[in-house]
C-alpha cells in the first residue's frame, strides 16, 4: 500500500498528515519544524511514501534538502496554487491544511516548485543583501533632502561621493540642524562602505564564473543582471524549452477565455520580481545606452515604433531571458548579426 504525506510548516511546529492511497487518514501528528523531528515521523518503515508535499516558504528549502537527502520523495508546492486549492476549506487550521496537502499529493493536484541549490541560495543572499543596503542608503538620502528642504536648504544635484560634503555645507551655519543630520550621515557612510564590500564580492564571483561571463556578452547585461539570472535559473535543464523562461519570470501575457470571451491581458508578473526588474534594466540599457547596433536592438526598436517604448522594453526583456537561457545551454556567446542566429 502506498502512502502520501502533507506537511503544513510554521516557524515552530509542523502539522503532519499521512494518508493511504484510498484517502484514509493513517496518522496525524505535530512535530517541531526541524529535520530530525520530521525524519523521526516520516522514516517509519511501515510507511511506503510515494509523495510528501510541503508548501514553498521560508523554511521549505532547508527542510526539503534534509528530507531529500534521506531519500524521501518530497515535493515543494507552489504557494499560490496551494492557497487556491485549500481555500475551499470552511475552517482554516494547520491540521486541516496538512490534510488538504496530503490529499493533493494523493490525487496529483499540485504544481511543483524548483528548490534552488545551496550555491544559488548563497548567491541570492548576496544579491538581496546588496539590494537591501542600497535601498536603505537611498532612503536616508531622500529623507535628508526632504527634511532640509523644509528649512529652505536645497541639496540639488549631488552624487554619492559629494553628497555628505554637500549636506555639511548646507548645515555649516546651523549647529542645531548639524546635530540632527550627523547620525544619518554616519549611518549612510557605513551603508555605502558595506555596499562597496558586497559589490566587490559580487564582481569577484562573476569574474570566476564562466556562465556569467558568457551571459555578459549580451548587450545591456552587466555583472548584476548576469549573476541574478544565474542564481534564479539555477539549473537550466529544468526548462524543456528556452521560451518557457519568459513565462516563469511573469513576462508573458495573461489569458482569459470563457465561452465566447477570449482575450489576452497584461503580463502575468508571476515568478521572481527581482529577476524581472533586472531584465527591465538590461532592456532599457540596451535601447538607450548601448552604442553598438545589433539585430536584437533593431527588433526592439521596430516594436517601439509600432506599439510604444514601454511594450518594446517588456518584449525585449522577455526575449533577453530566452536568449540568455539559450546561451547558457549551448555554451555560446551572443551573436550580433541576425543571419547566424537560430531562434
Amino acid at each position: 500500500m502506498e502512502h502520501f504525506a502533507g506537511l503544513d510548516v510554521s516557524v515552530k511546529d509542523t502539522s503532519v498528515c499521512i494518508v493511504d492511497d484510498t484517502g484514509k487518514i493513517i496518522r496525524e501528528v505535530k512535530a517541531a519544524s526541524e529535520p530530525a523531528a520530521l525524519l523521526a515521523v516520516l522514516t517509519n518503515p511501515t510507511y511506503h511514501f510515494k509523495r510528501i508535499g510541503l508548501e514553498a516558504g521560508p523554511l521549505s528549502q532547508w527542510l526539503f534538502s534534509a528530507l531529500a537527502e534521506a531519500e524521501l520523495p518530497v515535493i515543494c508546492v507552489e504557494t499560490r496554487h496551494m492557497r487556491a486549492v485549500l481555500k475551499a476549506q470552511i475552517n482554516k487550521t494547520d491540521r486541516n491544511d496538512a490534510r488538504g496537502i496530503a490529499q493533493m499529493m494523493r490525487v496529483g493536484l499540485y504544481r511543483p516548485v524548483h528548490v534552488k541549490t545551496l550555491r544559488s541560495q548563497k548567491l541570492r543572499m548576496l544579491l538581496t543583501h546588496r539590494k537591501l543596503l542600497q535601498s536603505k542608503a537611498i532612503a536616508i538620502e531622500n529623507d535628508l533632502r526632504a527634511t532640509l528642504r523644509n528649512f529652505g536648504l536645497k541639496v540639488g544635484i549631488a552624487g554619492k561621493v559629494k553628497f555628505e560634503a554637500r549636506i555639511r555645507e548646507l548645515v555649516d551655519n546651523q549647529p542645531d540642524l548639524a546635530v540632527l543630520v550627523e547620525p544619518l550621515l554616519v549611518v549612510r557612510r557605513v551603508l555605502r562602505e558595506q555596499i562597496g564590500i558586497l559589490h566587490r564580492r559580487l564582481l569577484a564571483v562573476v569574474r570566476d564564473d564562466e556562465v556569467c561571463r558568457r551571459l555578459m556578452t549580451v548587450p545591456g547585461v552587466g555583472p548584476v543582471v548576469a549573476l541574478t539570472y544565474r542564481a534564479t535559473v539555477d539549473v537550466p535543464a529544468r526548462f524543456r524549452k528556452s521560451k518557457a523562461v519568459g513565462a516563469v519570470f511573469g513576462l508573458t501575457c495573461s489569458k482569459y477565455q470563457s465561452g465566447e470571451i477570449d482575450r489576452s491581458g497584461r503580463i502575468s508578473r508571476c515568478g521572481d520580481e527581482m529577476m524581472r526588474s533586472m531584465l527591465y534594466e538590461a532592456a532599457q540599457s540596451m535601447l538607450f545606452h548601448s552604442a553598438k547596433w545589433s539585430w536584437l536592438k533593431a527588433w526592439a526598436m521596430k516594436i517601439a515604433r509600432h506599439r510604444g517604448m514601454k511594450k518594446a522594453i517588456v518584449a525585449l526583456a522577455r526575449r533577453l531571458a530566452v536568449i540568455m537561457h539559450r546561451i547558457w545551454v549551448d555554451g555560446t556567446e551572443f551573436r550580433w548579426t541576425k543571419e547566424v542566429v537560430t531562434a
